[in-house]
């Protein structure tokens, strides 16, 4: 797959990660954050059960098939399932901005690790991630500025997402996207049950949220996180960071239209800051020719 493709399969799953926060928002009122991310995981996994039976079928004549799908699939899991918790817990207390500024410094954590591991980075993306930490900023912050209990928890989250991103740059690599993203959901969803079980949520609650839970569950997690896996292993972790930076935007324009909510002036220009950070380093731009 050509590297221009997969981002755009990335910025499709910005897309749909955007809309979540609509999901979220709905039925972070009804249930507890272990409850949500408990029964979206497995819904996740459920659902990618069919397309991952003809690529296991496939990859079992490959010697360390499995080995190889397992480690991907539990690391990458409990990355997922820590950091989405934290996350619900975080916005619980902080709130939604702060909540989607605080996580995204997952944007300039995930290059930071990359050098430390010897991986190049470009000046372009350093420069572009800070211009879309300023444009969530506008976009999520509000003017807030004191530190919470939440706010630990969500930088917490945000470095638990920069290690979910470099897993799977990792270990995606060499398994098969489909079964290895179904392994993450139910790695996920089976950890995070004990805890809603101690939330002790009503049968009746859930099912009053079933449509957001639902989306979250067959599209946000079962659509968008396997194209991040595929689209990751063509995109270079710093790169792939700011497609993904795009759900703030998404999410800003859904809460527009699905919940008829405004944009200031300030959330606009956070917008279009990201989606001028994304470009700037997804565009190839020629370089002059020196002079013989």
């Amino acid at each position: 797959m050509k590297e221009r493709n997969a981002a755009l399969l990335l910025l499709l799953t910005s897309f749909i990660w955007g809309l979540s926060f609509v999901a979220q928002s709905v039925s972070s009122d009804l249930v507890g954050p272990f409850t949500f991310n408990s029964i979206r995981l497995l819904i996740g996994g459920i659902v990618l059960i069919p397309f991952a039976i003809p690529a296991i079928r496939r990859g079992m004549q490959t010697p360390g098939y499995w080995k190889k799908s397992l480690k991907a699939g539990i690391v990458c899991g409990l990355l997922l399932a820590a950091a989405s918790v934290t996350q619900q817990i975080g916005v619980g207390y902080s709130g939604a901005g702060k909540g989607g500024f605080i996580t995204s410094v997952y944007i300039i954590i995930v290059p930071f690790i990359s050098l430390i591991f010897g991986k190049k980075v470009e000046k372009k993306t350093w420069i572009a991630g800070l211009v879309a930490l300023i444009g969530m900023y506008l976009l999520c912050m509000g003017g807030a500025s004191s530190i919470s209990v939440g706010d630990i928890y969500l930088i917490l989250c945000a470095l638990l997402f920069s290690f979910h991103i470099m897993a799977i740059d990792a270990l995606g690599k060499d398994v098969d996207g489909i079964t290895m993203s179904m392994l993450q959901f139910f790695v996920g969803g089976i950890v995070t049950f004990p805890g809603m079980i101690a939330e002790g949520p009503a049968i009746s609650t859930v099912l009053s949220a079933w449509m957001p839970i639902l989306y979250a569950g067959a599209f946000s997690c079962g659509i968008a996180y396997t194209l991040q896996v595929v689209g990751q292993k063509y995109v270079q972790p710093s790169h792939a960071v700011l497609l993904l930076s795009l759900e703030s935007v998404w999410a800003a324009i859904g809460g527009v239209v699905l919940l008829s909510e405004r944009m200031s002036a300030s959330e606009t220009i956070g917008c279009i800051l990201v989606f001028a950070a994304v470009l700037a380093t997804e565009l190839e731009f020629p370089l002059k020719k020196k002079r013989t």
